[in-house]
């Protein structure tokens, strides 16, 4: 586990917790952060700045911590959120209220977010951190030595470090959307004809030119390193990769480290400390107003990523064709759709890697039994249907239509269920 920072972005550092003085959290006997005011922050001093919105049911939302936009049709909200955080976190935003009512109290939502923030969301950026820096190393042996053999073990290298991130877009809220990096690792569709002519043109293919471009270009990113491994076809051999490929290669998967390493290092105690919003949410210094703003957050992130598998990243390329596909270029998009599946279940249930803690299960099956057990199914169910599509998703939108579109409804279904969860919890806190 890595946990040094890597060079950033350019796009702003994110907010630290509390003063300037102390950005460091107390730790509890576990060594995750205390539940206690952040940072020592007595309750008296002013909070640091917080961007809400009241929503319809009363509470106040955070507004640039929830991506609730699909990556490939969003691209001006996301510009947008990136203007908001960069010219209103300087400011303090007064009269933003937290919305978090005592409904009922017997319901309490900080044994889930004390569990989810360290075990499910940093454990998984932290898998994430390891299995670029491993996909780094592998491209780097791969045009030391271009041989076939080299090139299979990049490209395995490449799959698994998809199942960590796309393990984390059921939670892509804070450091992920404020700092720009969910675009800067996973923008698609990629334009393989504006890559072809860099290829061609004269820049020079460093880490600093990969760097430059725009999070939200394209140019950088999972996708530009799968294709360059894979090519259009997948029929890539190591023969076929040219100087200049290796060149792009190399300094794409170096910027696709650093921004794994950055996104670690945002949530980590040792870091920036993001975690500590979602622990100590309600506190002086948390962006979360509320421990209920946190919650449904989290809640809002599973639907979100419910309607984008669905709405997105499925019925997408089954009305607009193959070059909408999702990892067209490696094969892996139904594994991809999985895995963004079981952000959903790790949230749901609390657990990761073996991690067993409290979930958003403990809170919606103590209101509401039927309601849980409904959620569980049918994440059990997307799984299955999607795992159920015959072949390549890139083939199957063609050829198997009906086995895509019972995938689809499966995952909607689950999104319904999910938006069902979300009212139940903000109607009980």
């Amino acid at each position: 586990m890595r946990t040094t920072l890597k060079p950033s972005l350019g796009t702003g550092s994110f907010p630290p917790l509390g003063s300037e003085a102390s950005l460091q959290p107390a730790l509890d006997g576990r060594g995750l952060p205390d539940s206690g005011p952040l940072n020592g922050v007595p309750v008296d001093e002013k909070a640091p700045p917080t961007l809400c919105r009241v929503v319809d049911d009363g509470r106040s939302v955070l507004d640039p911590m929830y991506p609730s936009i699909m990556k490939a049709t969003h691209l001006v909200a996301r510009l947008a959120a990136r203007l908001l955080v960069g010219g209103l976190l300087g400011a303090t935003l007064v009269g933003c209220v937290s919305g978090g009512g005592a409904n009922n109290p017997d319901v309490d939502p900080g044994p889930i977010l004390t569990n989810v923030g360290p075990n499910v969301i940093t454990a998984t950026y932290a898998d994430l951190d390891q299995a670029v820096a491993e996909l780094l190393s592998r491209v780097n042996a791969l045009q030391a030595d271009p041989t076939d053999a080299t090139l299979a073990a990049a490209r395995s290298a490449w799959v698994d470090a998809r199942s960590p991130w796309e393990a984390s877009e059921g939670f892509l809220f804070g450091p992920a959307d404020q700092l720009g990096l969910d675009p800067s690792l996973d923008t698609w569709p990629i334009d393989v004809v504006v890559i072809q002519r860099i290829l061609d043109g004269p820049d020079a293919l460093t880490r600093d030119f990969v760097a430059a471009q725009d999070v939200d270009s394209g140019l950088r990113g999972f996708h530009v390193v799968e294709f360059l491994l894979f090519g259009d076809t997948g029929a890539k051999t190591a023969a076929d990769i040219t100087a200049r490929e290796f060149d792009y290669l190399v300094s794409a998967a170096q910027v696709l480290d650093e921004d794994a390493s950055r996104l670690f290092t945002a949530w980590s105690p040792s870091g920036e400390n993001f975690v500590a919003h979602v622990t100590g949410a309600g506190h002086v210094g948390s962006q979360f107003v509320s421990a209920k703003d946190a919650l449904l957050t989290l809640s809002d992130a599973l639907v979100g990523i419910a309607d984008e598998v669905g709405t997105g990243k499925m019925q997408g390329p089954l009305d607009g064709g193959r070059m909408q596909v999702e990892s067209r270029f490696s094969g892996n998009s139904k594994a991809d759709f999985q895995n963004n599946i079981r952000s959903i279940r790790h949230i749901y249930e609390g657990t990761y890697a073996g991690t067993n803690g409290a979930g958003l299960t403990d809170m919606v099956g103590a209101l509401d039994a039927e309601l849980d057990a409904q959620v569980k199914r049918e994440i059990e169910g997307a799984l299955t249907a999607i795992g159920a599509i015959p072949g390549d998703f890139r083939e199957a939108i063609t050829d198997h239509p009906a086995a895509v579109s019972m995938a689809i409804d499966a995952v909607i279904d689950l999104k319904t269920t999910l938006e069902g969860v979300t009212a139940r919890l903000s109607e009980a806190l």
